[in-house]
């Protein structure tokens, strides 16, 4: 293989591993995205839950099962 064909496969390679590289950084860009949504909605639920939890236990009288 002559330097010419050598130097134009390592450039085609470089060219798919460049493509490759920017379509790989818009996967992680739109994970992020989405994983900034869910970890927002997962703390928004996550307090409503504790504020349930807080409200329902005053009301709740704590009491020793029929079994004891």
């Amino acid at each position: 293989m002559s330097d010419e064909n050598r130097m134009t496969e390592l450039e085609i390679k470089l060219a798919h591993q460049e493509k490759l590289v920017e379509e790989l950084s818009c996967v992680v860009t739109d994970q992020w995205k989405s994983l900034d949504e869910i970890s927002k909605k997962l703390n928004a639920l996550t307090k409503r839950l504790l504020d349930l939890e807080e409200r329902d236990s005053s009301e709740i009288p704590v009491e020793r099962p029929p079994h004891w």
